[in-house]
């Protein structure tokens, strides 16, 4: 991916679905994701690649990355040179695995989860952080928001392929 420059704004989304857990329908992932970026964000532009991956992939991408043990929900890269809030260049890997079990947990659906992950990812790649318990609480709301907005917008229960 090269980075955007401001006489050629980049608007792109790549989704790369290496896992095997829950079919999913990247058509409209890609619709939903991209109505989130221009009409929720209003973002001039964007070059996103989303990695849906397994367990494994994840686990091996926090270790050799951050040095964590585990897959964990979502790890965002991003490949700007400074933060600007109008203009997204990264990477954002998802594991579905963990948006199953955390569906359970919560008691939502993989397909709500995976749209979370999704836009929590964007919100880092804006600038949002989770470190601290105040940055953590905000994040959390702006998220809430964007998935509420999201979900009146689209059927997020569609993202499946087939029924699970």
């Amino acid at each position: 991916m090269d980075e955007p420059s401001p006489d050629k704004p980049a608007r792109s989304i790549a989704i790369r679905d290496r896992q095997m857990v829950c079919q999913i329908d990247k058509r409209l992932l890609r619709r939903t994701l991209t109505h989130y970026l221009r009409k929720e964000l209003e973002l001039n532009s964007y070059e996103l690649c989303f990695h849906l991956v397994d367990a494994k992939e994840m686990a091996e991408v926090n270790w050799k990355f951050l040095q964590h043990e585990g897959s964990t929900d979502v790890i965002t890269f991003d490949h700007m040179d400074a933060v600007d809030g109008k203009n997204l260049f990264g990477e954002i890997f998802i594991c579905m695995a963990d948006a199953v079990s955390q569906a359970r947990q919560f008691k939502t659906n993989w397909q709500s989860e995976l749209t979370r992950y999704a836009v929590h990812g964007i919100l880092h790649l804006c600038g949002h952080d989770d470190v601290d318990a105040a940055d953590r609480k905000r994040m959390k709301r702006e998220e809430n928001r964007g998935l509420r907005k999201l979900g009146e917008e689209f059927n997020l229960a569609r993202l499946s392929c087939q029924n699970e």
